[in-house]
């Protein structure tokens, strides 16, 4: 997520740790710097599941998703400037994504992502 994205990556956080799951955050770490999300490639792997909260053109999760065989659950913002029409734009990115993986809730809802992720997780812990 990019630094505007974060409270709505809070909301995801901040729930996904209420329902027990351990989390990592990573903020600031968008397409328009992708070396800060290269640093981190390595934890891709480590997770069960990723979720990505990205406003503006919404690539965030594509990328992700490209770099990892987890799933990717995609979270578009409604921040942005210019033809980001409320989120719309990174919503349909997402929804439109060619990477393999990824699931997409609405605009802004960290909480359906969080809630999504735990469900995955609570999965693979029953075996």
């Amino acid at each position: 997520a990019g630094t505007a994205d974060i409270p709505v990556a809070e909301e995801a956080a901040v729930t996904a740790e209420i329902m027990g799951n351990e989390i990592e955050r990573l903020y600031d770490v968008g397409v328009s710097g992708i070396h800060r999300l290269l640093a981190h490639k390595s934890k891709f792997g480590e997770a069960n599941v990723i979720i990505v909260v990205a406003g503006m053109e919404g690539a965030l999760p594509s990328v992700v998703a490209g770099l990892t065989s987890k799933p990717v659950i995609a979270v578009p913002t409604s921040v942005g400037y210019g033809a980001s029409f409320g989120g719309l734009a990174a919503l349909l990115a997402m929804l439109n994504s060619c990477a393999s993986g990824v699931s997409v809730v609405n605009i802004d809802n960290g909480y359906g992502a969080a809630y999504i992720a735990s469900q995955i997780n609570r999965l693979i812990e029953e075996g």
